[in-house]
């Protein structure tokens, strides 16, 4: 897997579960009963995440590495924030207007886990072969 392929990758499922956060489900949405809270601030937040993920894996594709690491990086903080500042009943508002539960923070560090490893781990390049 190249760089370029895993931040298509990631992109669309961004896209993907913005778009579910609209739907009404037992997963992710606005219901009490969601797993994850997605507003739909939070909703948007995520399509517009996976847009610029699809963005600069296609215009850009020498940055994607880059963009990856710092969304890593982002997603690991944004996390950890939400953990430290916890309220009552598990909800807080990050940043003035996205609003986490518990289980979103596990799911933030994690994804800022696993988008940093992909920036780190995945090939630079498949179409050009060194020449030895």
């Amino acid at each position: 897997m190249t760089v370029k392929s895993a931040a298509v990758l990631v992109g669309l499922i961004f896209i993907v579960v913005g778009i579910l956060g609209y739907v009404d489900n037992p997963i992710v949405g606005d219901s009490p009963d969601a797993i994850f809270h997605a507003d739909s601030t939070h909703n948007m937040v995520h399509i517009i995440s996976g847009a610029v993920f699809l963005l600069i894996a296609i215009l850009a594709p020498s940055l994607t590495r880059t963009f990856m690491i710092i969304f890593g990086l982002v997603y690991l903080g944004l996390g950890i924030m939400g953990m430290v500042n916890t309220g009552e009943g598990g909800m807080v508002e990050l940043l003035g207007f996205l609003h986490v539960n518990n289980a979103d923070n596990y799911l933030h560090i994690g994804l800022g886990v696993v988008i940093l490893l992909l920036a780190l781990t995945t090939q630079r390049r498949t179409d050009v072969q060194r020449q030895y």
